[in-house]
């Protein structure tokens, strides 16, 4: 994809993303009132008067309008701008990469190499979630009367969860829909791993049939592709307002307070995710990729800067390939393939973040699991991980089903109630971690690749 990254307003993103914090957090610590009732006094007058326990009182009124009326709608307008792409994008660039990889050995070639460097980082990712967890066990730090406020609070919201995961059915059902019975309903389902499997197939038929017939159709493909970019560039010079807006929307409803009380929780994950996206990554885009660590960061930071964002892999598909062309040296051939096939299938930082809430939530039961039920937890999040969707919040429902199987319904699906409230902040983490294993597949491949230019070592 052509274009200059320079002209992606990379500072502007950043000076968006702490501005929306900063004033977003200040929003709700200086308008929500002090919570004059203490837990026991707080149960007691729920049950006098009927009602459920709150956490926390809510930031004033105006906050709410706020947010409601204008940060939320212009956030919403940029993430469904970055949408709007996604579904084209991936078709054009998956069927135009296969049919310039030629014939099906590379495609072999390279789709083993993509997937398997998926699974190995993806296990790494969860075996160091499960580690902490361990260690740490922030479930065990947890007060009772805390469990219950949260419960309360978010139990609605996750029964929704929960019962959205049972619709879907994750299990062998999910792999056999890969190939769709309909692909025009997959694409409207945004579906991201069937849309991916209609792509290559339709590569594949354009390298078997009459060269002069079959260049017609990938010249039209290339147009779309050129269209997809307009549409990315749009989005990115909206970009700082609408990562304002998503920063100032989720601080200012939330503020500290969920944090204070999940902290041991919070800190198990974003400790997980540290040391994935700062050590094993690192090691991996060097030893593997053959390029400097600092390097690939620095040059990956208007995906990185988008995931974190925008809490969606999918959303930020079409900066990553455009990223990975322009400032990581991958080829176009691998970028259009590796990619958009890892936004579907590479999520390296959800593996390690439902190893970590099934084991809180076990500890905050009380339920003891064996070296052998644990080894379950983690074969399970490797493969929920690479089936979900790459959309905020799609690990959520996957997560209740895995916790339910692991403890034999010891622990209920619904108790993911207890930290729903800082899953924003966690996704938000997480994301970018995805894309930034994304990205190191793509420098990854691009380097074993015979024929292809090694990625800018940097």
């Amino acid at each position: 994809m052509a274009g200059s990254s320079a002209k992606l307003p990379h500072t502007q993103i950043l000076l968006g993303l702490l501005l929306g914090a900063a004033l977003g957090t200040l929003a709700n610590y200086s308008t929500t009132p002090a919570d004059p009732l203490a837990d026991t006094d707080r149960a007691a007058a729920a049950a006098l008067l009927g009602t459920p326990a709150t956490l926390d009182p809510e930031p004033a009124p105006w906050v709410l309008t706020l947010v409601q009326y204008v940060a939320k709608p212009v956030g919403d307008l940029f993430m469904n701008l970055l949408f709007l792409a996604v579904i084209p994008l991936v078709f054009a660039s998956v069927v135009v990469g296969v049919t310039r990889l030629g014939g099906m050995a590379d495609l072999g070639r390279i789709g083993g190499k993509t997937v398997g460097y998926f699974l190995i980082t993806t296990l790494f990712a969860a075996a160091i979630g499960l580690g902490l967890v361990n260690t740490i066990q922030p479930g065990h730090q947890l007060p009772k009367a805390q469990q219950a406020r949260l419960s309360n609070k978010y139990g609605g919201e996750s029964a929704k969860k929960i019962e959205e995961g049972k619709k879907k059915q994750f299990g062998i059902d999910t792999f056999v829909n890969i190939i769709p019975k309909n692909p025009l309903a997959a694409f409207v389902d945004k579906d991201m791993l069937a849309v991916i499997f209609t792509s290559i197939l339709a590569g594949v038929a354009l390298t078997q049939v009459d060269p002069t017939k079959a260049a017609r159709i990938v010249e039209l493909l290339e147009g779309v592709n050129l269209v997809t970019e307009f549409i990315i560039r749009l989005a990115m010079r909206c970009a700082p307002v609408g990562v304002f807006a998503l920063m100032f929307t989720t601080t200012a409803l939330f503020g500290y307070q969920l944090l204070v009380a999940l902290l041991a929780f919070v800190l198990t994950v974003l400790g997980g995710l540290a040391i994935h996206a700062f050590v094993v990554l690192p090691l991996l885009v060097w030893l593997l990729g053959g390029m400097n660590p600092v390097s690939f960061y620095v040059k990956s930071f208007p995906s990185l800067a988008t995931a974190f964002s925008t809490s969606s892999s999918s959303a930020t598909l079409p900066t990553a390939i455009k990223n990975a062309t322009d400032d990581l040296g991958v080829p176009p051939t691998v970028s259009q393939f590796v990619l958009p096939l890892s936004a579907s299938m590479n999520h390296n930082g959800t593996a390690l973040f439902e190893s970590v809430v099934v084991l809180f939530l076990v500890q905050v039961f009380g339920v003891d699991l064996t070296l052998g039920q644990q080894l379950i937890v983690l074969v399970l999040c490797v493969l929920t991980a690479t089936g979900m969707a790459g959309v905020p919040g799609g690990s959520l429902p996957l997560i209740g089903l895995v916790l339910e199987t692991a403890t034999e319904n010891k622990v209920p699906g619904s108790a993911i109630a207890i930290v729903l409230g800082v899953d924003r902040l966690l996704d938000m983490c997480r994301t970018t971690v995805n894309v930034a294993a994304d990205l190191t597949t793509a420098v990854f491949v691009a380097r074993t690749e015979r024929g292809h230019a090694a990625p800018h070592s940097g």
